[in-house]
């Protein structure tokens, strides 16, 4: 398939909104609900933390597990004008999300649900979640308006050497 396809320039821009998209959500929670969970009383945390659960599940993560198997369709039906290396790093700074999910914030969430609120918890689950989600996917996102970048300079410049190269051709 022509790598500068119409299809790949729809499948970029649903994957780069699918990737901010994550961003937004995962920094609303990150930055504002992680740090407030200390506010809630203990008696009730293990309620809240159970009806947001599934929440977070829908409206953060499922889409985010989409934003990445987009980034990776991407590697093969790329446009034109984006390198393969540049989202093979995207890729692989979403993996480090995606593992440092399974491997540590997933546990301290488990920790959470099943023993209730636990300060020293939610403070490990902020450091980690910074380090090894909110960096790396942050990366990641600006690597995505760099590549929007290349698409937008060579949409733009096309027009432009086609209606230079018309002007030299007329007598």
């Amino acid at each position: 398939m022509e790598r500068s396809s119409k299809w790949s320039i729809w499948l970029f821009l649903l994957t780069f909104s699918f990737i901010f998209y994550g961003m937004g959500a995962s920094f609303v929670e990150s930055f504002i609900n992680y740090p407030t969970w200390k506010l809630i009383g203990p008696n009730e945390f293990l309620t809240y933390h159970h009806t947001a659960g599934p929440l977070i599940i829908g409206y953060l993560v499922a889409p985010a597990v989409f934003g990445t198997l987009l980034t990776s369709l991407l590697l093969w039906f790329r446009p034109r004008p984006i390198p393969a290396w540049v989202l093979w790093v995207a890729l692989g700074l979403q993996v480090v999300v995606w593992i440092s999910t399974i491997t540590i914030q997933i546990p301290i969430q488990i920790q959470l649900s099943d023993t209730g609120l636990s300060i020293p918890a939610i403070d490990k689950l902020i450091v980690t979640n910074f380090w090894f989600r909110r960096v790396p996917y942050t990366i990641s996102a600006a690597l995505f308006v760099w590549m929007m970048s290349l698409l937008l300079r060579t949409h733009y410049a096309e027009p432009a050497r086609e209606s230079a190269a018309r002007e030299k051709s007329q007598p």
